[in-house]
């Protein structure tokens, strides 16, 4: 079993924001896999399935983003999981619209979000799908409130569909695998 989590901040206000592309893309696996994501759990929504024969938690915490870990370390003891058994889906200011990044374990690198489910685990060992918002130009927090504009929401849609292949790999092959395959992903339409 995996639980794969989404972070972001809930509330329309939030929708299509840099931060809340965690939520997205749980939102395109859900669709892509037939889960419904409606019931309220775990500090949470959530909705059960399967993807490749395999039993998933899809969670989009609504603990908003600084305190995440709280909703997941909830999930993770209710159904006994490993640390392993857990991916979370972000945003990275360090990579530019259009590509992505797999890790295995790191550190917080700022994101509060992070920091809380580290905090929380008590380890910086967990798969993570880190998801390019670009730098800011201006202050960090009107950056990552922002919203993308239309240009962005057509390099994302590729993205998030590479992200949802990264939770395919993580939970056929290993992460191992999936860094091997994603990793060097870069949307086709951006120089």
């Amino acid at each position: 079993m995996f639980l794969i989590v989404g972070l972001g901040n809930p509330g329309k206000e939030y929708d299509n924001t840099r931060h809340n592309i965690g939520f997205e893309t749980v939102d395109y696996i859900a669709d892509k896999y037939n889960i419904d994501i409606n019931r309220k759990k775990f500090k949470g929504i959530c909705g059960e399935g399967l993807i490749n024969n395999t039993k998933v938690i899809l969670l989009k915490p609504s603990t908003y983003m600084n305190l995440s870990g709280e909703s997941i370390v909830e999930a993770m003891n209710f159904y006994k999981l490993k640390n392993e058994e857990l991916i979370i889906i972000y945003d990275d200011i360090s990579l530019e619209v259009g590509r992505l990044r797999i890790r295995e374990k790191g550190s917080a690198g700022g994101h509060n979000g992070i920091k809380s489910i580290i905090g929380n685990l008590a380890s910086d060992v967990f798969p993570r799908i880190k998801i390019g918002v670009g730098q800011p130009k201006g202050e960090l927090v009107s950056h990552v409130l922002g919203k993308f504009n239309k240009e962005e929401m057509e390099i994302l849609k590729e993205v998030i569909e590479a992200a949802s292949i990264g939770v395919e790999t993580i939970i056929k092959d290993g992460t191992k695998e999936a860094m091997n395959k994603l990793n060097g992903f870069k949307a086709s339409n951006i120089e």
